[in-house]
């Protein structure tokens, strides 16, 4: 059995594994946006870890790994990444697609491997998957900004009678233009008016939420990025005071007492994003590593926030689940 200490540090291996163990010691940056101190960010890394473990690296022994956190605010992104790269990595880890813009401007040289990247194509990091060219590569988060478009759909299933629909969005995201396209184009379809709120800073969230209710917004949309990632229970708080069914595009925010989540399953691909690593290690270049989509998606339902709510999800929904919180 995997024993993980710290979330994501010394691990124990199989004798199995040494056979296969790199003898070179190897420095490598991570790039995150959340420590890994709640169970949910912890089992991301937990999975990155046992990727590595399974190819044969060993924090401390040899592996070091240099880890430096943004803690939910974007800007301090660049310094991290310039920080990295002063301390010669071999790779960074750049998890979230502002984490991978970042490390992508603080350096050509440094290989960069992605994960939690919603759109690289789009957020302009790369050329294109099939040919990332440059220094970066990994694994991009989202099948593409139509997910929001299904996040919309669920809901509406979810809540048939909804007719307005608050979006709550971090503004200054790459990717906001192009969710925020796919996300009208679905209401139309469905019939709902969607009402746009913006947060990037925490003391922003409950303004927001307070300005949902005055408009009496009917159910809730959660657009992704690091900042409701980070933030995933005090929204998810603030949607459960302000009595608002919301969909989330991440499971973290549904096992904190959110209603519902449709999302890659990302333990997953960080165990994925440790192949990259050892293909770079091992001499590979990343220009030439076609980027990975998700193929393994996840609905999740909290029934006990739906019973909180006095709803009732309808059996077509259920019956989809992968995972139902009761």
């Amino acid at each position: 059995m995997l024993r993980v200490i710290l979330a994501f540090g010394f691990v124990t291996a199989p004798l199995a594994v040494d056979a296969q163990r790199p003898a070179k010691v190897y420095r490598i940056g991570i790039l995150g946006n959340a420590p890994p101190t709640t169970p949910a960010v912890a089992r991301l890394y937990e999975a990155f870890a046992e990727g590595l473990r399974e190819r044969g690296y060993m924090e401390g022994e040899n592996l070091v790994i240099e880890r430096r956190w943004a803690e939910g605010r974007v800007e301090r992104f660049p310094s991290h990444a310039a920080e990295l790269v002063s301390l010669r990595v071999a790779l960074i880890l750049a998890v979230s697609t502002p984490g991978a813009r970042a490390a992508k401007q603080a350096t050509s040289a440094v290989p960069i491997v992605m994960a939690y990247v919603s759109d690289p194509v789009e957020a302009g990091i790369v050329a294109s998957l099939a040919r990332p060219g440059g220094n970066v590569t990994g694994l991009a988060f989202v099948a593409g900004r139509e997910i929001v478009g299904k996040h919309l759909e669920l809901l509406k299933e979810a809540v048939p009678k909804v007719s307005r629909v608050a979006v709550l969005s971090y503004p200054a995201s790459a990717s906001y233009g192009l969710y925020l396209s796919e996300t009208q184009a679905a209401a139309r379809v469905l019939g709902v008016t969607l009402q746009f709120y913006e947060a990037q800073d925490p003391d922003e969230l409950e303004g927001a939420f307070t300005a949902m209710t005055k408009a009496r917004a009917g159910a809730l949309l959660v657009l992704p990025h690091p900042f409701t990632f980070f933030h995933a229970r005090r929204i998810a708080d603030l949607a459960a005071k302000s009595r608002l069914p919301a969909v989330y595009p991440f499971r973290e925010s549904v096992e904190v007492g959110g209603l519902m989540a449709y999302a890659a399953n990302a333990p997953d691909m960080f165990r994925r994003a440790a192949t990259y690593v050892d293909k770079i290690l091992k001499g590979a270049k990343p220009a030439d590593l076609p980027i990975e989509q998700p193929t393994k998606f996840e609905l999740v339902i909290n029934l006990k926030t739906a019973k909180a709510l006095g709803i009732a999800i309808p059996q077509s929904i259920l019956i989809r689940a992968d995972e139902v919180i009761r």
